[in-house]
């Protein structure tokens, strides 16, 4: 691919929900995923109200809306994590949610919500489509919109190069009804994918596998996000001891999620 030209100005198409075909998810598709932030009753989802909780808090002291969801390695569940947060904050979000799947060479967010294959942010970067409005999905009866992409063939990081990434970020901080927009990441030491595209956003949480992710590859990835704030880090997995009440496999919890 050749270098890339100066970014030109974005494109001034409103964002809004309003603007997307709205989709129905498949409920069988979202329990085989394990996508259950979308349910209040459901126990599994305590842990993404908590951290809807504490990320909403934190990001509202930082100013920040544009949020990168990444982890050190492969198979720490950043999409998971990300779909989760994504679907509990738009169950009481006042502001709408957006969910960016900028994983370019290992996409799932759309296999993990069910959503039927369309054009995606692949198209979009590589200029075949024209404004991001166009590859935008609204899910039905919450404020949420997915942008999905499939697996790009090529140099990915020649993605990010592009004026196309540049007026999708543009496009996003100017356009999007004042939403929280989260983008699911490669993990950072897969490719430099990470790293290109945390510099145009406002931080990014690390997802952290509990008993998986060792300290060194912690400390090693946060230092190649540099100077990108860390707003958090999850511990994914985590299932408590014998003797530890807050875990989240137990079931003291279970009256407060009962119908």
């Amino acid at each position: 691919m050749a270098e890339a030209d100066p970014p030109e100005p974005f494109s001034r198409t409103l964002l809004a929900l309003e603007s997307m075909p709205v989709v129905d998810l498949a409920s069988e598709a979202l329990l085989s995923h394990n996508i259950v932030g979308f349910e209040s009753r459901d126990i599994r989802s305590r842990p993404f109200n908590i951290l809807r909780t504490r990320f909403t808090k934190g990001i509202a002291g930082r100013d920040a809306r544009l949020v990168g969801i990444t982890s050190a390695t492969p198979g720490a569940g950043k999409s998971f994590l990300s779909l989760n947060l994504a679907a509990s904050l738009a169950r009481l979000a006042e502001t709408p949610v957006y969910l960016v799947d900028l994983d370019l060479r290992r996409s799932s967010v759309s296999t993990e919500l069910g959503l039927e294959d369309r054009n995606g942010l692949g198209e979009y970067l590589a200029g075949e489509i024209d404004e991001l409005s166009e590859i935008g999905v609204r899910i039905e009866g919450v404020p949420l919109a997915i942008f999905p992409t499939g697996s790009v063939l090529g140099n990915s990081a020649e993605y990010l190069a592009t004026s196309q990434f540049a007026n999708m970020i543009g496009s996003l901080r100017e356009n999007a009804d004042g939403a929280i927009v989260l983008f699911d990441l490669p993990p950072v030491f897969a490719s430099d994918d990470a790293m290109l595209s945390i510099e145009a956003l406002d931080g990014y949480l690390l997802v952290v596998d509990s008993g998986t992710t060792n300290r060194r590859q912690i400390t090693d990835a946060m230092e190649m996000l540099r100077p990108s704030p860390c707003l958090g880090t999850i511990l994914n997995r985590y299932k408590g001891g014998l003797t530890d009440h807050y875990g989240y496999g137990t079931g003291a919890y279970d009256k407060y999620y009962r119908t």
